[in-house]
């Protein structure tokens, strides 16, 4: 009989096969399981960009003054149209022989094809409007006015309205005006979101690749086996499958919204979470072989001692997630239950799928180092030459002074917190790469009003539309204001209000821009309470305040629930609070050495005020994850060795494999600076740093030595607190 079917129990010979044909069973029914599964999910995960929304305007709630403006508008213009803007130049002025070359491509607009049929005119939210020619006489500005509500709608090969147009008048471009000796740029909104489309193009395949390339590698060096990380990575894929399937259905019914940011963020947290959990389930796993013949046992004694702080750290990050509900903003709100359903995806799949194939290999799937039966224990290194009995010595023997200077050492890195600029970036500044849009914008300020064809939308009561105007052009920063939609055309009443249009010397969505817009908005609110002001800078000054106002609200409501968690499974309140103030002092450092980065080094130009919102979730929900594997295995080995001599057990035991958790956690989200968005590479590298400074600072010194050098007192009011 094979060693690993001998049931170390002592069960008689005649009950082991049908207790072997059973688990054989269970096996292959699990595994069959998630191939269908994997099979309905796959497609899915690669129909999510189908499904994105990306556009400010959508993720504002309907009581916002720009949404209110945005609404109102469309019964004086069409508020839905999105502009591009095709910016025509030559550095010895424009000629009668471009203008006439100009001209004829904009008769040529409307029939240009868009493929499946489709033309561009067949989506235009009105017709092309003549060049206006710039006062220096240097440059044309030609704008396409699209219907923004189909923008979203797919044409030829998958490509959606929004880039075919771009991509269409880029082609048109090189073929009619470049070879005349003008340079030709399109930009504008229609041009930004085209060139996001782009970046954000490869979220399916090259992101979901880099991540699993570089969990391969690291398991590879963790494991020394070439079978495992395999097995590993499969269980990965397998949740995200299983997050898409149903992540699909209810993004494109509207039933929750998701942008390229968050489903970037779904692909890195499946990939991580579920690497982690089979790391601690593996990592168990193979300690209990070296007890047991029977893989059955071994992973019976595994899979249970595993499952409570895999599930509860899974329900801590899930729970803080859907505290992004709270939000007022669609995009943060439509992250929680997307990040939720992932970490929900990596949960299942890591406590069925991965100890399914575990032991459909059985301790093969270890090799070149096969464990053995051997009573051989990681607790046996506290003390040890080894790394981790090293660190769990020193903690014994220098509790107080490790965890006072680790302490000290993380409130200097915290004092820097203040300086992270999180105000806002325009959207010329997310591109870490250079593209045509946000080159054309640097041209079209060099010609025009930078905040020409962007105007700010004020509706007002008839009776001031006159003192509006006269109010608007005082504020520094406004370039021109009008009722009138064309001089000498009287302005449009409707329901007693008009729409004054105002334009922006600034660039309309830099952060000088929302500066204006809120002036405006302050002088405006003196004239009447009834004047609301909108527009697209509008819509990101109101971004900024609903992030601001996010912050307030769901980072205590975030802690309320991870203090919950761990009150609950630790069954102690003291564990409970110093767990969160570390992992809060760890986020503080953090953000701190993020700021000085990113101010001194990178030299960037700000940051997205949700960065610091989706730093906290995942660096203090995912954070505490190490935190909940070493406090539970401490927990475990208190019972049997007393609190002192458990906490440095359990932190010899736990070291190896929750290091290697964070490093594997920190390089997937590392990921996500392959795509060229500054709001990606920013959360990239803090939530990296971030796990890093978690596991190999917070969770290895910080918090055994404070346990260590509280005692029993840190399981107050448990039994377990009473020792002597």
């Amino acid at each position: 009989m094979h060693d690993d079917d001998q049931n170390a129990a002592g069960a008689s010979g005649k009950q082991r096969p049908p207790r072997r044909w059973a688990w054989r069973a269970a096996i292959a029914a699990v595994l069959i399981g998630w191939l269908v599964l994997a099979s309905l999910g796959g497609p899915a995960v690669g129909k999510l960009s189908e499904v994105q929304q990306n556009d400010n305007a959508n993720f504002l709630p309907k009581d916002a003054e720009s949404t209110v403006v945005a609404n109102e508008a469309g019964k004086f213009v069409d508020s839905k149209a999105l502009p591009y803007f095709v910016l025509v130049e030559r550095d010895s002025g424009i000629t009668p022989e471009d203008l006439k070359n100009v001209q004829a491509f904009q008769a040529k607009v409307a029939t240009l094809d868009l493929g499946g049929g489709k033309k561009l005119g067949d989506y235009l939210a009105s017709p092309v409007a003549p060049a206006i020619r710039s006062e220096d006489g240097k440059a044309l500005l030609l704008t396409v006015q699209i219907d923004g509500d189909r923008a979203d709608e797919v044409v030829a090969e998958g490509e959606t309205v929004l880039y075919a147009v771009a991509d269409s008048l880029r082609t048109a471009i090189k073929q009619d005006l470049t070879p005349t000796g003008l340079t030709v740029y399109v930009t504008g909104p229609g041009g930004v979101f085209a060139d996001f489309v782009v970046a954000f193009s490869g979220i399916d395949g090259i992101l979901l690749g880099v991540a699993l390339a570089v969990v391969f590698v690291i398991l590879l060096i963790v494991y020394r086996s070439p079978i495992l990380p395999i097995a590993v990575l499969l269980t990965a894929v397998f949740g995200l499958a299983l997050a898409a399937l149903v992540v699909y259905p209810l993004a494109k019914n509207g039933v929750l919204q998701l942008n390229g940011q968050s489903q970037g963020i779904l692909f890195i947290l499946v990939v991580g979470a579920a690497t982690d959990y089979s790391l601690l389930l593996v990592s168990r796993y193979k300690e209990e072989l070296h007890d047991y013949t029977s893989k059955y046992e071994a992973m019976r004694v595994a899979w249970r001692a595993s499952i409570e702080p895999i599930a509860a750290s899974a329900a801590t990050v899930i729970l803080g997630l859907l505290c992004l509900l709270l939000s007022k903003l669609g995009s943060t709100k439509g992250l929680g239950p997307v990040g939720a359903f992932g970490i929900a995806g990596a949960l299942i799949a890591s406590m069925t799928f991965l100890p399914a194939i575990l032991l459909a290999f059985g301790r093969r799937i270890f090799w070149p180092s096969i464990p053995r039966v051997d009573h051989v224990h990681s607790s046996d290194q506290v003390g040890g030459r080894r790394l981790w009995g090293r660190v769990s010595g020193l903690v014994g023997r220098r509790a107080r002074r490790v965890w006072v200077v680790t302490a000290l050492a993380l409130l200097a890195c915290a004092a820097f917190l203040p300086t992270f600029k999180a105000s806002g970036t325009s959207q010329e500044d997310l591109f870490l790469n250079e593209v045509e849009s946000v080159t054309g914008q640097e041209e079209l300020a060099k010609h025009f009003d930078a905040g020409a064809g962007t105007p700010v939308q004020i509706l007002t009561p008839v009776a001031q539309a006159d003192q509006v105007v006269q109010t608007a052009t005082k504020v520094d920063g406004v370039g021109a204001a009008s009722a009138s939609p064309a001089p000498g055309v009287p302005p449009k009443v409707v329901d007693g209000k008009v729409l004054v249009q105002a334009t922006l010397e600034v660039p309309a969505d830099s952060p000088e821009a929302t500066k204006v817009v809120k002036h405006l908005r302050t002088e405006l609110d003196k004239v009447s309470p009834d004047i609301l002001v909108g527009g697209n800078t509008a819509i990101n000054l109101d971004v900024l305040d609903a992030a601001q106002r996010d912050l307030r609200v769901i980072i205590p409501t975030i802690l309320a629930v991870i203090f919950v968690v761990l009150m609950l499974l630790l069954r102690s309140l003291t564990a409970a609070v110093l767990l969160v103030i570390a992992n809060v002092l760890s986020f503080g450092a953090t953000v701190g050495v993020s700021a000085l980065v990113f101010n001194h080094v990178f030299k960037f130009p700000g940051a997205d005020p949700g960065i610091p919102l989706y730093a906290f979730v995942f660096l203090v929900a995912l954070g505490i994850d190490y935190s909940i594997f070493l406090m539970t295995r401490v927990r475990e080995e208190s019972q049997e060795h007393g609190t002192r001599p458990g906490i440095l057990v359990g932190l010899a035991v736990t070291g190896g494999v929750i290091t290697s958790a964070g490093v594997v956690l920190a390089a997937t989200f590392s990921a996500l600076a392959v795509l060229p968005i500054l709001f990606l590479v920013q959360i990239a590298f803090m939530v990296a740093f971030g796990v890093l400074l978690d596991t190999t600072v917070v969770r290895s010194l910080l918090v055994p030595s404070l346990a260590h050098d509280v005692g029993p007192k840190i399981w107050w009011p448990s039994k377990l607190s009473k020792e002597k």
